[in-house]
């Protein structure tokens, strides 16, 4: 995908997960807690917890419960999206979008929506048909959703906490994919 010039590359991460991808997806998160994100931890929030944070992904990608996927920009990753597919038996039709983060540097540029996209496919691959996430109402990321044809099933008051501490609603969200 072009974006003003530039190409974003989003390319699923297999395992093991290198170390400087690691080091990058830590400082994506980081970037976007220090940037108000409610993406479950609290400020203030270093790289190095961030590293511990995505060890574990990595572990998920390395089990096979989880699909991880990245933007890059001139080579260097910028955004990260993840689907969860560790469903119990009886949901094995569904998976769960995590951790769609994009740092502040690269936002305006269409990454979201190209991660969005191929998360999407991500899923159909995997046989899964019916994704579910939750997000802040009115915030970037819910915009995005409801553009790209998330529906919202409703909200939660006070679900969770910004990272300054500030209680935040979340919006339960869902897509239906084409079942081929």
């Amino acid at each position: 995908m072009s974006t003003g010039g530039t190409s974003v590359e989003i390319v699923s991460l297999a395992a093991p997960v290198s170390e400087r991808a690691l080091d990058e997806l830590a400082e994506v998160l980081a970037d976007c807690v220090e940037g108000g994100a409610s993406v479950n931890f609290m400020s203030p929030y270093s790289p190095g917890e961030a590293r511990r944070f995505f060890d574990k992904v990595a572990s998920g990608v390395a089990s096979g419960d989880i699909v991880l996927l990245v933007a890059r920009l001139e080579g260097r990753i910028v955004g990260t999206v993840q689907l969860g597919l560790d469903t119990p038996p009886n949901q094995l039709h569904r998976a769960d979008v995590k951790k769609m983060l994009v740092h502040r540097s690269a936002r305006g540029r269409g990454v979201g929506a190209a991660l969005m996209a191929a998360i999407e496919e991500q899923a159909r691959q995997h046989g899964r048909w019916l994704l579910v996430l939750d997000t802040v109402p009115g915030e970037s990321g819910h915009r995005l959703y409801l553009r790209s044809g998330w529906l919202q099933s409703g909200t939660i008051p006070d679900f969770a906490q910004f990272p300054d501490g500030r209680f935040c609603d979340t919006a339960i969200m869902w897509k239906w994919l084409d079942r081929d």
